[in-house]
């Protein structure tokens, strides 16, 4: 069994390689019961959440990745998210590979966005701006950058010298200006694309600051519980999701906009699904602000796991190679 730790997963996911395979899941579809999703209590602190996640492609592989995700961890210097993933013959049942289930949603996650804008974004969009400095920030950048021209990012975060450290990181990989902001309001004015991952509670982005042509990239606010855009957000954009039932039942900037009136379901114009697989065409004015809301699916979990094991192990191409070194998070 090919067991792939954080530098080796990584170095077997290449961005534009995992956003096709992302594609290509949407596109063709696959096997995704209703993840499990349970909270858990932490004494003194915010709860924290348990995730499974099972996926398969008859005949192919079958996967499922056991995640937690712990607000709390900021504070001890650990990412929120941790996670296994466990890869497994879908015809034997026999295992074939154990994979770093942290690194593997961090690029996920981050292509799945990229992947969102490549339909929606504008294709002469240059100005990136993060908001948070987590784990998923330079992922984004990275991703981001693999579909679109960027020349200037802007990192703000509620920690100054975390978004300093995250500007510094993506200015030395991508080659690429990237700046912290203390002004967030006056960036998002700015911006082509918006990226936010925060486990924000209450709206940071306000839709009042959008300019025309912007594309909102909404990656947090995984319960309802949460959010990262005000109802104003909603009201002015065309509204898109990564799985309608997700976004719906899950996604906080959907929920709380559904329940509040800002956005009913009917608006909600497309999910990767409909992207990928041509049923629906994000014709855009270039005056047009698009908003798209991911909360994450097993799908995307288990593109990530198939493409990472057969880069590593040759599985898919007759090349055996895994990773000596810890590469760059690029």
């Amino acid at each position: 069994m090919l067991q792939l730790d954080e530098a080796a997963t990584r170095q077997a996911l290449d961005w534009s390689a995992l956003i096709e395979a992302l594609r290509a899941m949407f596109r063709d579809g696959c096997e995704m019961p209703v993840r499990h999703h349970h909270d858990f209590a932490i004494p003194g602190e915010d709860d924290g959440t348990l995730l499974l996640m099972p996926a398969w492609v008859p005949g192919r592989y079958i996967g499922v990745k056991l995640a937690t995700v712990v607000p709390g961890n900021g504070r001890r210097g650990l990412p929120a998210i941790m996670a296994s993933y466990l890869l497994s013959d879908a015809v034997t049942g026999k295992m074939v590979a154990m994979i770093d289930g942290g690194e593997l949603t961090a690029r996920r996650t981050a292509a799945a966005s990229a992947l969102a804008a490549d339909y929606l974004a504008r294709p002469s969009a240059r100005h990136l701006v993060i908001v948070g400095t987590g784990r998923l920030a330079a992922n984004l950048a990275a991703a981001h950058a693999a579909v679109r021209p960027l020349s200037r990012i802007s990192v703000w975060g509620r920690d100054p010298e975390k978004a300093a450290a995250v500007a510094e990181d993506v200015s030395e990989h991508l080659d690429i200006l990237a700046r912290p902001v203390d002004d967030l309001e006056k960036a998002v004015g700015e911006a082509d694309i918006v990226s936010c991952a925060t486990l924000s509670q209450t709206p940071i982005i306000q839709g009042e600051w959008l300019r025309e042509g912007c594309h909102v990239d909404l990656v947090g606010a995984f319960k309802p519980s949460m959010r990262e855009t005000d109802d104003e957000v909603m009201r002015r954009g065309r509204v898109f999701v990564d799985t309608r039932a997700g976004a719906t039942k899950e996604g906080g900037d959907i929920v709380q906009a559904l329940s509040s009136g800002a956005l009913s379901e009917d608006r909600i114009e497309a999910d990767l699904f409909e992207l990928a697989g041509g049923r629906f065409a994000a014709m855009r004015d270039d005056k047009d602000i698009t908003v798209f809301k991911s909360v994450g699916a097993a799908l995307e979990d288990l593109a990530g796991a198939i493409l990472a094991y057969e880069s590593a192990s040759g599985a898919g191409s007759g090349e055996g190679e895994t990773a000596s070194r810890l590469p760059p998070i690029f």
